[in-house]
């Protein structure tokens, strides 16, 4: 068993679960703690610290949330072999003492590789368990059957499917078997599939406004017509939806997470959408595309494990829990469809890479996945909570937060009424990455306001991010018009 040195003092005023912490993580960072290495139980370690266990238990838990241990069952506990801050050591020596320059483009270039600060739909890039994904894909590059290397199966690799399945009934509440299960390259893929087999030429689909608009443009390549439905705090509107009859074939919802506005359908609009797939024989598209993350509560389920008459057709992807260039996403089709969507998805492009799907069969079979959803649930809480401190302190006289319970982004409204696209160039200047709340929407009543990505910047980056935020608008001709700053608030800020 390793032994190392925890600095413990009494006097300091740092509790001690927090020193002990502290003291872990840096034996962890500083090499003493090597990756793979077993370290003392809590018990062992509290009688040598001269403590009580309770702060050595709350220490190491803390230390495996964030990924630096990982517990092995009737083994022990061990430094992670993937350490989250692994890429922060990537650097060599002469990388560190090179000019700023060199490692990254100056601030008025930044959006040129779309990773600025508030980029939509990423990830933490740098939390990502690299060593044990790159062990992965190398040993199944390296044993590739000649069977594996010819087609694939146009659903998918059964392995991955069933993984899929295993989870999606555990922590998403969908009511699936794998046979229901395509294997596609993202949710743009599958809402393009979706499209071509449920939805003919001038055939009416109804989509949330505001809503996604990769959605729309996918749901409408085919020829369908879109209809915009109105979002309100409860989500989609129903009885909207319900005056349209039959007219509508199927309706877009993204009820765990609403895009842009972060709103969660409440379980009396879950049960009105479905009763009204039931009645008017129409399909109901979920698109669960960031549910995990819920920062107020545990998790909603999804929408599909609520229905009892399989009218719902279910969109999931790896690229906001992974990173986006593993390019897998997948559909839970109902049986009665799954005929038609293979034989859709052979036309399409066959199927998906086989060398990926092995991987992530792997991934998650063997537990990877569910320690990276846990992990990144903290990581993320924390970053979210940067965000909305920066906001808070530099940007409270032109914003309001609208949502930030869920997902890797918080919708805020331009109190002061500026134009959106123009703050959005503004802020692209300064190198920031946001989208425009009005560009969501599709008719008149456009709200003006910023959607600002969260997941894939460091705190420090954040709060950083806000000052620079707080001073485009602060700048802003529209800001200043009249002679005076309008004034809004920051409502709705979660601590937890």
């Amino acid at each position: 068993m390793t032994t190392f040195y925890v600095p413990v003092d009494r006097t300091s005023g740092v509790p001690l679960h927090r020193q002990i912490y502290d003291g872990c993580r840096r034996a962890i960072l500083d090499g003493l703690l090597r990756p793979g290495q077993r370290v003392p139980s809590t018990r062992a370690l509290a009688q040598e610290l001269g403590v009580s266990r309770q702060p050595v238990l709350t220490a190491y838990d803390q230390l495996l949330h964030e990924g630096y241990l990982e517990g092995r069952t009737g083994s022990g506990t061990f430094v992670s072999a993937a350490l989250p801050d692994d890429l922060l050591r990537c650097l060599t020596p002469q990388a560190d003492r090179a000019p700023r320059r060199a490692l990254r483009p100056p601030a008025g270039d930044r959006k040129a590789d779309g990773l600025g600060a508030f980029r939509m739909s990423l990830p933490a890039l740098d939390r990502f368990p690299h060593t044990v994904w790159s062990r992965l894909v190398a040993r199944h590059a390296h044993a590739l059957s000649h069977a594996q290397m010819a087609y694939g199966d146009a659903a998918g690799l059964l392995p991955l499917r069933l993984a899929i399945a295993e989870h999606l009934r555990t922590a998403r509440a969908v009511n699936c078997e794998a046979e229901q299960i395509l294997i596609v390259s993202g949710s743009q893929a599958a809402l393009r599939l979706i499209a071509a087999v449920l939805l003919e030429r001038g055939q009416r689909v109804a989509v949330e406004e505001p809503c996604y608009p990769g959605a729309r443009a996918a749901l409408g390549a085919g020829g369908a017509e879109l209809v915009a439905v109105p979002v309100d705090e409860e989500g989609i509107c129903a009885s909207s939806l319900q005056k349209l009859g039959r007219k509508v074939r199927a309706a877009y919802t993204t009820p765990s997470h609403q895009y842009p506005l972060g709103i969660s359908m409440s379980a009396a609009r879950r049960f009105a959408m479905l009763d009204w797939s039931f009645r008017q024989d129409a399909w109901l598209i979920e698109d669960d595309y960031d549910s995990e993350y819920r920062y107020v509560s545990r998790p909603l389920g999804a929408l599909q494990g609520m229905d009892t008459h399989q009218r719902v057709v279910y969109i999931g992807t790896f690229s906001k829990v992974l990173f986006p260039a593993v390019r897998v996403g997948y559909l839970v089709v109902p049986l009665s469809l799954r005929e038609r969507f293979v034989r859709a998805r052979e036309a399409f492009d066959l199927f998906s890479p086989t060398l990926y799907q092995l991987a992530l069969a792997e991934f998650l079979s063997d537990g990877h996945f569910t320690r990276h959803l846990r992990r990144m649930r903290g990581v993320y809480l924390e970053r979210r909570n940067a965000l909305l401190s920066g906001l808070a302190r530099h940007c409270a006289e032109h914003v309001s937060v609208y949502n930030a319970d869920a997902g890797l982004h918080v919708a805020v409204l331009l109190t002061h009424g500026a134009n959106d696209v123009d703050v959005v160039q503004r802020m692209a200047q300064r190198g920031l990455t946001a989208t425009a709340l009005s560009t969501c929407y599709s008719g008149a009543g456009r709200q003006s306001g910023l959607l600002l990505g969260f997941g894939g910047s460091t705190e420090r980056r954040l709060l950083q991010a806000t000052r620079t935020l707080g001073d485009v608008l602060q700048g802003s001709a529209y800001v200043a018009r009249n002679g005076g700053l309008l004034h809004g608030t920051i409502g709705r800020i979660a601590t937890e």
